[in-house]
C-alpha cells in the first residue's frame, strides 16, 4: 500500500489521521460525498474547458494564417486583437491580449516632480488636476496602484515643463512583464442590432481567463480588433 493510500473501511480527517468509516458521523459522510462528487465533476470541466481553449485559439490562429496566406500577408504580430464573425452576421468569436505591466523606480521619481510642480501652483489653480494626481498615486485596498488613472494624466495637455518631465518618467516606469489572452463569444438573434434594439450582441459566459490551455496548444495570431459582420478585419496594433 503507497504511504498516502486510504486503506478500507477508513476516512482521512482534517488533521491526517485514519478515522474507521463506522466511527465517522453521517453527516460528515454525506457531506465528505458531495464533496467528493462535486469536485470530480469540477475538475473533469475544468481539463475539458483547457482543451477547448486550446482548440479555440489554434482554430483562430489558423483562420488568420490562412486569411493572411490568401492575401499574401505575413502573418500577424503577437499583439494586439481579433474579432472572427460568423456570414450570417449573428456569431462571433473576439481574442483579445492584454499587457500585464509594473511600475518602475521611476515612478516615484514622477511623483516628486508632480508633487514640486503642483505646490508651485496657486491655491485654486488646476485644483481638479491635484486631485486626480492624488488618486491617481494612492494605493488601492488591493494594495495596487490603479493604472487607468495614472495614465489618464498622460492625456492631459498642460504646458509645463516640470510636468512633461513628470510625464516622462512615468512613460519610463512602465514595464511590460507579460501578456495575457482572453477569448469571448457573442451571438444575437439577427444581423440588425444597430437597427433593432431587441438584438444586441449577448455574450456566451465562459470564463477562460484562468484555465490552463494543454501544452501542445499553439499561441494564436493576433491583430487589432474589428467589427466587421462579413468576416475578420486585421490591422496593426495600437
Amino acid at each position: 500500500m503507497e504511504k498516502n493510500e486510504i486503506p478500507a473501511g477508513h476516512m482521512r480527517n482534517a488533521k491526517g489521521y485514519l478515522v474507521p468509516v463506522e466511527l465517522v458521523r453521517d453527516q460528515d459522510k454525506l457531506v465528505d460525498d458531495t464533496v467528493q462528487r462535486i469536485m470530480g465533476f469540477a475538475a473533469d470541466l475544468s481539463a475539458q474547458m483547457g482543451r477547448f481553449k486550446g482548440h479555440t485559439f489554434d482554430d483562430v490562429a489558423t483562420c488568420t494564417d490562412l486569411l493572411a496566406e490568401l492575401h499574401g500577408a505575413a502573418r500577424g504580430g503577437p499583439k494586439g486583437n481579433v474579432t472572427l464573425t460568423s456570414f450570417d452576421g449573428c456569431q462571433k468569436v473576439v481574442l483579445q491580449v492584454q499587457d500585464q505591466i509594473t511600475f518602475g523606480s521611476e515612478l516615484q521619481i514622477a511623483k516628486s516632480i508632480l508633487d514640486e510642480v503642483i505646490a508651485g501652483w496657486t491655491s485654486d489653480a488646476r485644483s481638479e488636476v491635484r486631485t486626480l494626481v492624488d488618486q491617481a498615486f494612492s494605493v488601492g485596498d488591493d494594495g495596487k496602484i490603479n493604472r487607468a488613472l495614472l495614465f489618464s494624466l498622460r492625456r492631459l495637455n498642460i504646458e509645463d515643463e516640470g510636468w512633461k518631465r513628470a510625464m516622462n518618467a512615468l512613460t519610463d516606469s512602465i514595464q511590460v512583464i507579460g501578456s495575457a489572452a482572453y477569448v469571448r463569444f457573442y451571438h444575437r438573434r439577427n444581423p440588425d442590432g444597430q437597427l433593432d434594439r431587441r438584438a444586441p450582441w449577448k455574450a456566451i459566459p465562459i470564463d477562460l481567463a484562468s484555465v490552463t490551455a494543454p501544452p501542445a496548444a499553439s499561441e494564436p495570431a493576433i491583430s487589432d480588433d474589428g467589427d466587421d459582420a462579413a468576416g475578420v478585419n486585421q490591422a496593426d496594433a495600437a
